[in-house]
């Protein structure tokens, strides 16, 4: 399958990312993670990449395209492709379908998972997460605390909250998604491959998906 997630953060993108890859050996691919990889790769695209990164800078859309377009076409990717995270605005949403059409790939579907913002900031408010880089693990305070209260079932390491996780700061996210990413459902409506989720489980929301996909 090709598509890209949509929605909010703390909409759950990254567990269906996970669930989907396991159906047919698409790889989840998300923009921090693509460019954390051509970084250490030492890709040129990767050294002017993080140029920006180290200044503390967004990184700029040609660069992000450039990047993505060589990940696209690498093996891994033959099966199939699940967009996290990308795109985040509709310059982007433009330039990706100019890329595809040039490779040729064409998209399943847009999936946009909508979440009410009060539940999203339940979900991230009491989330927390191992501080161990090799780990990182999540928990959740109401629904899955850690045996033992700030320390990681796993490897033993602190679990804190992260400071990107706090009300104030995931309010502030919101704002941004609704005002940044939000247009793209518009965009993908009129593009015809928008298929929008309101499905209260991860494990919904990926059948919504296969039955769309499956036609």
């Amino acid at each position: 399958m090709r598509l890209i997630l949509l929605g909010a953060p703390g909409a759950g993108k990254g567990t269906v990312a996970k669930l989907l890859t396991q159906l047919d050996g698409s790889v989840q691919i998300s923009t921090g993670d693509i460019l954390r990889g051509a970084v250490q790769a030492g890709t040129e695209l990767g050294r002017k990449a993080e140029a920006f990164m180290k200044a503390g800078d967004l990184v700029p859309d040609d660069l992000i395209l450039g990047i993505m377009e060589k990940r696209l076409q690498e093996p891994d990717c033959a099966k199939g492709f699940l967009l996290d995270g990308f795109p985040r605005t509709i310059p982007q949403a433009e330039a990706l379908k100019t890329m595809l059409a040039r490779l040729g790939v064409q998209l399943d579907v847009v999936a946009n998972i909508e979440v009410p913002r009060e539940e999203i900031l339940n979900r991230l408010t009491t989330r927390r997460t191992c501080v161990n880089p090799q780990c990182q693990a999540i928990y959740n305070v109401r629904s899955q605390p850690p045996k033992v209260e700030g320390i990681c079932d796993k490897c033993g390491s602190a679990v804190v909250q992260r400071a990107d996780e706090t009300e104030a700061a995931i309010s502030r996210r919101l704002d941004i998604y609704q005002e940044k990413t939000a247009p793209l459902v518009a965009f993908y409506r009129r593009e015809g491959f928008l298929l929008t989720i309101t499905a209260p489980t991860s494990e919904g929301v990926v059948a919504a998906i296969q039955k769309q996909i499956a036609g």
